[in-house]
């Protein structure tokens, strides 16, 4: 049997959807069995972004959402179709075909505000059309399980869960001419990364930047809008002020801010998993993130919480990791020591046992036994 990737995310510009794609989708065709080829199906054209090596071919004629719909179904009739990005196509369940959806959260139902109408409105039909097929969902937490199964009806073994990963931030040199070119100083600043979406919630930080001003300490945001998904929301409402937004920046350069910075400050209020943090962590530097269920149970006791909805809570709750550099230093450890359990060859393991166990023609034990 052939497995099959829906390689749409390749046209798409880098966030924590595609990152998650591209990296697990590296691990499956470095460690897939000789029983289970994988191949990535790409919409024809160039990609939005460098494909990092991953070999993908490209079919058919249509691009973006008809080409996933209408036809790459019948380009992965003769195998097991994995979907890596939150959607997934009607046609191939009810033709009878079996595949896997990865949905990151509930956003569209739990936090509707965020999203175009657009955008939600079809995201949220399709999910429930997807219900009633031979369609496998997988998340990427417990919360988002727990989201999923109550939005959508779905029996307990109707969502598994895998893990994500941060060892890809490591595998890259840092680029800190980012620092010099946007005027940083290395240990005088607090890092918040995200998109400018309003469920991200960096207006919140408007005390805290203020706070850090006082101490000559820059807040340094960085992130873009995907308004095609977000709903419209200007930057002079979304940034929090005072604060040094440096738009969007590679990995490299990410790299670069997160061992730079002081700490990072993760104020979300919604999350499905919540990469950002643990690529902190692995780099680093102590994270303080939002006390929501997603984030507690990513982060662990590895990260300090603050009520996202109170912005004296964070500047409170960051003040005192800026002020503290003991707290820092243990909290560095900590999160080193926290974030070794995430890695995209663990998460692309537990995802093909899943694929083992649901395939027409899986044998009665996982393909990979024990990684978990």
């Amino acid at each position: 049997m052939n497995l099959y990737i829906n390689g749409r995310f390749l046209t798409q510009k880098i966030s924590g959807v595609q990152r998650f794609a591209r990296e697990i989708s590296k691990r499956i065709l470095e460690i897939s069995p000789p029983g289970l080829p994988a191949h990535i199906l790409a919409p024809p054209g160039g990609v939005a972004c460098p494909a990092d090596g991953l070999p993908a071919r490209s079919c058919g004629r249509l691009r973006g959402q008809a080409w996933e719909q209408a036809e790459l179904p019948w380009h992965a009739r003769d195998g097991m179709l994995v979907n890596l990005g939150n959607t997934a196509p009607l046609l191939a369940p009810l033709a009878g075909q079996a595949q896997i959806v990865v949905v990151h959260d509930a956003g569209v139902f739990s936090y509707p505000q965020a999203y175009s109408a657009k955008f939600r409105l079809w995201n949220r039909g399709m999910l429930h059309a997807l219900r009633h097929t031979r369609t496998h969902f997988v998340t990427v937490s417990e919360f988002s399980r727990r989201e999923l199964q109550a939005r959508l009806r779905l029996p307990d073994d109707g969502v598994s869960v895998i893990t994500e990963g941060a060892d890809h931030i490591l595998s890259l040199t840092p680029d800190r001419t980012i620092l010099a070119r946007h005027d940083i100083t290395p240990r005088r600043f607090v890092l918040a990364v995200g998109n400018l979406a309003p469920h991200k919630n960096l207006r919140g930080l408007s005390l805290l930047a203020r706070s850090l001003a006082a101490l000559d300490i820059d807040l340094v945001v960085t992130g873009g809008l995907n308004r095609t998904v977000f709903s419209e929301s200007d930057r002079e409402q979304s940034l929090p002020q005072p604060a040094k937004y440096i738009g969007r920046v590679d990995d490299t350069e990410l790299r670069a801010l997160y061992e730079a910075a002081l700490c990072f400050v993760f104020p979300s209020f919604y999350e499905g998993f919540g990469l950002p943090p643990i690529e902190a962590m692995a780099c680093g530097c102590p994270v303080a993130a939002s006390a929501i269920p997603s984030l507690e149970e990513v982060c662990g006791p590895a990260a300090a919480y603050f009520d996202p909805t109170d912005p004296a809570d964070i500047e409170r709750r960051v003040m005192a990791v800026v002020e503290d550099p003991l707290q820092r230093g243990r909290m560095r450890d900590a999160g080193g020591i926290h974030v070794a359990g995430f890695t995209w060859d663990r998460a692309a393991r537990q995802l093909l046992d899943i694929v083992g166990r649901r395939a027409p023609v899986a044998s009665s034990q996982p393909l990979f036994a024990g990684q978990h």
